[in-house]
């Protein structure tokens, strides 16, 4: 008998664990809980750390091949269900889990980058595909074949109309909303939403204010303006709505926004010292 090499071995069982893994979220589908695969990824993998900045070991998981292939196997699984058969709020969810899990494996993939914008789409006809890997097809849903520009802004910002959508998806950058370390879900989405909008305004990096007095916000606001209103006071009213005390007091007194500012460095976990 002759048997495979090592190398061929290692690809059969990859192989069987991505099969494996689809079925099992078949199932869970069936039962209602096929996000619970990634659920238990990202309880591994991504961890709150002293700064606020809730980070991803990388490096861990791209060292372990049977979790790299399970998350290969639920954007899979994803990528069979029909989002467009589904009420607002699991749609929502399903298409923030999607664009985060196909962000992380385009990060894993490549690892280890110091920026997400280090990795490019592949489209020489794009100037836009040499500022990261947003404008390349990655996945298919429904028989369209969508980049993460694609869902993010031609289904999630003009379908939901929601500012806090900027909250669900994560660009696995130190300037973004935390990714959480669970999936989105319809039954906790809008205290979830809010929760994850109150972790960001309230972190610096979200809104700061200047010895000046003049405010620092994220760029995320200027670059995304028309969805909080379409000015600084419809910044400010949405800064408002989610600030603790200590920041509404600050807001109060320091009305103007003067800049902004985004961190692109990796949202990698922190060395250990």
């Amino acid at each position: 008998m002759r048997y495979p090499s090592p190398k061929i071995s290692r690809r059969l069982a990859l192989g069987f664990g991505v099969a494996l893994v689809v079925a099992q979220g078949s199932r869970a589908l069936a039962q209602g809980d096929a996000d619970a695969p990634y659920d238990a990824l990202l309880r591994r993998y991504v961890k709150p750390s002293p700064d606020g900045v809730t980070r991803v070991d990388y490096a861990g998981w791209r060292a372990h091949a049977a979790d790299r292939a399970a998350l290969d196997a639920y954007i899979a699984e994803m990528a069979q269900r029909r989002p467009s058969t589904m009420v607002r709020g699991e749609a929502l969810a399903y298409w923030g889990n999607l664009y985060n899990a196909v962000t992380l494996k385009v990060v894993i993939d490549r690892y280890p980058v110091a920026s997400i914008r280090d990795i490019k789409s592949d489209s020489w006809l794009d100037p836009k595909a040499y500022t990261g890997p947003w404008r390349q097809p990655r996945v298919t849903v429904e028989g369209r074949r969508l980049s993460l520009d694609d869902i993010e802004h031609s289904i999630m910002r003009p379908t939901f109309k929601d500012p806090r959508v900027h909250y669900v998806v994560n660009c696995a950058s130190h300037g973004c909303p935390n990714l959480l370390n669970r999936a989105w879900r319809a039954a906790t989405l809008e205290a979830d939403l809010d929760q994850a909008a109150r972790d960001f305004i309230n972190h610096p990096r979200g809104v700061s204010v200047l010895p000046s007095g003049g405010l620092r916000v994220s760029s995320i606001y200027k670059w995304f303006i028309e969805d909080f209103g379409g000015d600084d006071a419809g910044l400010l009213a949405h800064f408002l709505a989610f600030a603790e005390p200590e920041l509404k007091q600050k807001l109060a007194r320091s009305p103007r926004i003067v800049e902004d500012d985004y961190d692109w460095s990796l949202n990698r976990s922190l060395p250990i010292s």
